[in-house]
């Protein structure tokens, strides 16, 4: 007849199987456990990218003040602030538009005692590169002369006096123009 003995004293094959089921296990939870973690990092890296770009957006539209910013006096008070504005190397084009006090590019200003979100400013070009056809977009390579009216404030920008003049394109970064008034106002004055 049939020995039971027999049939349980070998067990090699049965250790070599259940090896091979734990490492098929191991290697079934690793590659899950990889896949969660790859996914993960193209879930962030997506992120990432989301981010660097409205970075640079923010910071390829910025402009910058080319030469001296020039003050115009008038009674013991500054009336205009005049500046030539550029793009930074790169840069998209910004939108100048002047649609009688609805500019696209918004200018503030504020000093110790004044504080305005919106005040009047009118452009002239001095660089156009449009080839014949102007148009109201300050681009690579172009001048544009802003004049900021200041007669405007509740306290007019008198002498020894800090300032500062906010340059906010529609997108981008805001180009902030910060100065002092000299001690004597004059007709015309360079600011510094």
């Amino acid at each position: 007849m049939f020995n039971h003995q027999h049939l349980h004293k070998d067990e090699k094959g049965q250790t070599a199987l259940e090896a091979a089921i734990i490492l098929i296990a191991f290697i079934v939870v690793a590659s899950v456990f990889a896949f969660v973690i790859l996914s993960a990092g193209s879930a962030s890296t997506d992120k990432s990218e989301e981010a660097i770009y409205a970075g640079l957006e923010g910071v390829q539209s910025s402009m910058s003040v080319k030469g001296a910013i020039i003050a115009k006096g008038a009674a013991g008070s500054v009336s205009d602030v005049v500046f030539t504005l550029a793009l930074v190397a790169g840069g998209d084009p910004v939108d100048l538009t002047d649609t009688t006090g609805n500019n696209v590019v918004v200018i503030g200003y504020r000093d110790g005692t004044n504080f305005e979100s919106n005040i009047p400013w009118t452009v002239t070009w001095i660089v156009d590169n449009d080839g014949g056809t102007p148009d109201a977009m300050l681009e690579d390579g172009e001048l544009a002369e802003v004049s900021v009216n200041l007669a405007g404030l509740t306290t007019a920008l008198g002498a020894n006096t800090e300032f500062t003049l906010e340059i906010k394109p529609p997108t981008g970064a805001v180009l902030n123009v910060s100065r002092s008034t000299p001690a004597a106002i004059e007709t015309v004055m360079e600011l510094r």
